[in-house]
């Protein structure tokens, strides 16, 4: 008999005083379900494992002493590799057309986490351009908080925006589309007390998903309104019907009693990272699905997932039994998340898809670039603590003509194709600097599984389990991973791992220098020759972040002040092909405000870190958009004021009503997860 018992909107907290800092345990139940206060999934251990560790810790006592002396040095692709690559990263700084807009600054200060506010440089100013709650469909009505219904959420902007990118869809760049997928939601903070329980899931359904918004303005450089009602936009939520494609499409391992062919999902949830795609769509990545579900707990495979039977405490099944996989009919249903879904933000009507050839796991996002020969490759992080990365390699090529029937065929690029997993080596020069090569292990190939024991279904369904029986290397939970447009190298943001070295479980690897790793690192990947479809390329650590003050940290051979950064989550790049990173975990790490850095990965300023923005209180920096030829920048502010209540909201941003003060019309006297435009004064 499914539990029909109402719950508290927040049970209580187990990571509540195991935080670091000021970390929320609001936001790690809420996002992740925890996945701190459990055992990583990962518990392999090879020997591959620990030789790699040895020589690692053998090396240590140099890089244990600061990196600080010695220089990476930058590595150039090869100039084909570089013409060739093409892409649409988010913020890749498309948006300008020879209308050059600088976005010169003078690096701010870190912002204590008591400011409710964005803190920007000098000469800047900011905007929102759209809010949890802003009426978006036609017939949707202004936001209300106090009186919320999954009807209007259906039609409204959703909550906990992460993933963003503007996409320009006119020459004269006036018109765009802005696409945002939404991640989880904090019901303590959306809904009053007292509020039917039943309302409260519903409507969260509704706002979990994606929204596409049409944007305007009158010329290039001014600030983007968005278009209520606009034909293109759309929203997607938990009630949206999503194609399954790839060669487990049909598989008995997605069949369900709601759907026994295996092939249509409802919905897409806890979407984190993305990329958006050279012909158009844009890609979203399935990440902490887990905890939304009831599982046995006892099962391997489940268990690797991170389900169990004490985690969805969001109590969805008492609505839906498909939230509830103790039971035979909906046991497969959480087989359904975890996957990259691609979506067309120029066509409304069309069905999204969820990629079972890229795998499945807690995806960050992918990204791609088109190697020379025409192959699509795509890089992925498994966000959790010693989990893997990625790759992708369409088994087509991408066709170059805009015709219909040139994107329709690149539309179905990422269908097919080929998954591996890297591995890292060191050099074992014992040189105190991290770097060496490494090797793509195959996981599929032409259709076929490279993993002995695995059928094709398998390896796509529990693809963390293929790759644990192949060694690869376990990351510091990579996150965002992005190619550069302009040097043909790879850049993986590993945010932390304060598990790394505790007892029983891997110590620090060349790959994953620190022990009790709270600050994270950036890796830095450069194909064999230029070639993103060969199975070997060398590494170096770009960045080991933290503050400079603090042994251990290297800025790509930087020896100048930089702004303190911890913990990298994603990433972009301007028009010059400058990273740009955003962060998250800042106020547990370094406690400070998360915030959002520029740091060139070339010539003489390569790895001075540079902060450009500060999220508000208690808020995490997602999705950057570069556009520094139209002179903005942009982000989503998700989660402000992630720890209060509705009765004592913890952020009042970006409508800060005052406390006691009446909210206008479409305003709210507490936070709402936002995106907001930087632009010049």
């Amino acid at each position: 008999m499914t539990d029909t018992t109402p719950r508290p909107l927040l049970p209580l907290l187990p990571m509540a005083g195991r935080t670091h800092g000021n970390r929320s345990a609001v936001t790690c139940h809420l996002r992740c379900g925890d996945a701190c206060s459990v055992a990583a999934p990962n518990t392999t251990d090879t020997s591959y494992f620990r030789d790699v560790a040895a020589q690692a810790l053998s090396r240590r006592t140099v890089v244990g002493a600061g990196l600080t002396v010695t220089a990476l040095g930058a590595v150039s692709a090869s100039p084909a590799a570089a013409g060739r690559a093409t892409g649409h990263g988010n913020g890749n700084g498309h948006g300008g057309h020879g209308h050059h807009l600088d976005l010169e600054f003078d690096a701010i200060a870190p912002a204590p986490v008591t400011v409710d506010d964005v803190t920007v440089p000098a000469g800047y100013d900011w905007r929102t351009i759209i809010r949890w709650g802003d009426p978006i469909l036609r017939g949707a009505p202004t936001f209300d908080a106090a009186h919320q219904t999954p009807e209007a959420q259906a039609g409204q902007f959703g909550y906990n925006n992460d993933y963003l990118d503007i996409i320009e869809t006119n020459r004269q760049g006036t018109r765009a589309l802005l696409v945002c997928n939404h991640e989880y939601t904090n019901e303590n903070i959306m809904f009053p007390p007292g509020t039917d329980p039943a309302t409260v899931i519903r409507t969260a359904w509704a706002a979990h998903g994606m929204s596409v918004v049409e944007l305007r303005r009158r010329r290039r450089g001014d600030a983007w309104t968005y278009v209520p009602g606009a034909r293109l936009n759309r929203r997607i939520t938990l009630d949206t019907p999503f194609a399954v494609d790839g060669p487990a499409a049909g598989s008995d391992l997605l069949k369900t009693a709601a759907d026994p062919t295996g092939t249509r999902v409802l919905g897409t949830m806890n979407n984190c990272a993305g990329g958006t795609t050279p012909w158009g769509t844009v890609l979203s990545g399935e990440e902490n699905f887990n905890q939304y579900f009831r599982a046995s707990g006892t099962d391997p495979r489940e268990a690797r997932y991170g389900l169990s039977a004490t985690q969805d405490s969001r109590n969805w099944r008492s609505l839906d039994p498909r939230w509830d996989a103790t039971t035979p009919e909906f046991a497969n249903e959480p087989n359904r998340f975890g996957w990259i879904v691609e979506v067309d933000p120029s066509d409304p009507r069309s069905t999204p898809v969820k990629h079972t050839a890229m795998g499945r796991f807690k995806h960050e996002g992918a990204n791609v670039i088109v190697n020379r020969d025409g192959h699509v490759v795509a890089y992925m992080g498994d966000d959790e603590r010693f989990d893997y990365l990625y790759r992708f390699v369409s088994r087509d090529r991408m066709r170059s003509g805009d015709s219909r029937s040139d994107r329709r065929h690149n539309k179905t690029l990422l269908s097919e194709g080929d998954l591996s997993v890297a591995r890292f080596t060191g050099d074992g020069l014992g040189d105190g600097v991290s770097d060496g090569t490494g090797e793509w292990i195959p996981l599929t190939k032409d259709g076929r599984s490279m993993v002995p024991g695995f059928t094709i279904e398998e390896v796509l369904v529990y693809t963390r389990l293929a790759a644990d029986t192949v060694m690869p290397t376990k990351m510091d939970r990579p996150e965002d991973v992005e190619p550069s447009m302009h040097n043909g190298r790879v850049y993986v943001a590993c945010t932390n791992n304060t598990d790394r070295g505790k007892a029983g479980k891997e110590g620090p690897t060349e790959p994953n220098p620190r022990p009790l790793n709270k600050d994270g690192h950036v890796v830095e990947i450069t194909p064999t020759n230029g070639d993103h479809t060969r199975s070997t390329f060398t590494w170096n650590l770009f960045l080991i972040c933290g503050d400079a003050a603090s042994a251990g940290t290297y800025f790509g051979g930087w020896t100048g002040p930089v702004s303190p950064i911890s913990c990298p989550d994603n990433v972009a790049f301007d028009s010059e092909g400058n990273l740009w990173v955003s962060t998250d975990g800042q106020p547990s790490a370094i406690k400070v405000s998360d915030g959002l850095f520029k740091v060139p990965v070339e010539g003489p300023e390569r790895g001075h870190v540079q902060q450009f923005l500060a999220v508000p209180s208690g808020a995490e920096t997602c999705g950057p958009v570069i556009h520094d030829r139209d002179g903005s920048v942009f982000v989503a502010v998700q989660h402000p004021g992630e720890d209060g209540s509705w009765e004592a909201p913890q952020s009042r941003f970006p409508d800060f009503v005052p406390a006691g003060s009446t909210a206008a019309r479409g305003q709210f006297a507490g936070p709402r997860p936002s995106v907001v435009q930087v632009t010049r004064g």
